[in-house]
């Protein structure tokens, strides 16, 4: 079995696991065409928007 040869410190830990910390709501990306959320560097699923250019049809109901 693995044994660690020295003790991580708390602060090797911490920085380890810095990126798997929840993401402020403020940090979301926003579509800016229909304001849904979105993945960054994604194209928005909602409107199909991606980087100012339409990529997809809209899926939105038109009224």
């Amino acid at each position: 079995m693995a044994v660690p040869k020295k003790k991580i410190s708390k602060s090797r830990r911490d920085m380890r696991r810095s990126h798997l910390a929840l993401k402020s709501p403020d940090s979301i990306p926003w579509c800016p065409n229909c304001g849904d959320a979105k993945l960054p560097h994604h194209m928005c699923s909602n409107c199909g928007m991606y980087n100012g250019k339409q990529i997809l049809r809209d899926k939105r109901p038109q009224s």
